[in-house]
């Protein structure tokens, strides 16, 4: 069955008409939405960074903040919605400053959960660089939680993932965490 097919479905069991001149076109807008929000399946992490890392004697911390995303709860389809915060400790090698974001996206796009999203983040950068450690806080807003259920629009969730000197020096966690604004 198409997306399109399954949207008529849904339409139609919710006492809807989905040949109604406003309904006509939504079934195929639904399915280009979902082919655009998932679009994470069909880009491999390591093609998209293209060779853009680079050797370089670095081994301060390298912060990109606020990076805005956008992605789907694999619960119910619905929207979170939030800022990452992504940091490594170079040992070596570093990334273009556009590719930090562009990870963000890619694991962004799929359906999911936040945690192992932020996971992701920090497993890729830390598989691919190799450094001395990667930290990534996100915070999102979950319409799941806002629109439905529990009927929370105000709560947020923050999900951290700390690897190497993140995770085991307490100093360096903190750098991190003060430097984004969460401590």
């Amino acid at each position: 069955m198409s997306i399109e097919d399954a949207v008529r479905e849904i339409l139609h069991d919710i006492g809807e008409d989905p040949d109604r001149k406003g309904l006509k076109q939504t079934p195929e807008r639904i399915a280009r939405m979902y082919k655009e929000l998932t679009t994470g399946y069909f880009i491999s992490p390591q093609q998209m960074i293209n060779g853009a890392i680079f050797d370089i004697k670095y081994d301060e911390m390298v912060l990109v903040k606020g990076i805005e995303f956008y992605s789907l709860c694999e619960h119910h389809l619905l929207p979170f919605f939030g800022k990452c915060n992504v940091a490594y400790v170079p040992d070596g090698k570093v990334i273009g400053l556009s590719k930090i974001p562009r990870v963000v996206e890619l694991f962004s796009r799929r359906l999911q959960i936040q945690e192992a999203m932020t996971v992701q983040i920090a497993d890729f950068l830390d598989d691919v660089l190799k450094p001395q450690g990667v930290g990534v806080v996100a915070e999102a807003y979950h319409l799941c939680m806002a629109m439905r259920g529990v009927e929370k629009s105000e709560a947020s969730m923050i999900t951290s993932s700390m690897r190497g000197v993140f995770k085991k020096d307490e100093r360096t966690r903190l750098e991190f965490l003060s430097l984004i604004g969460n401590r």
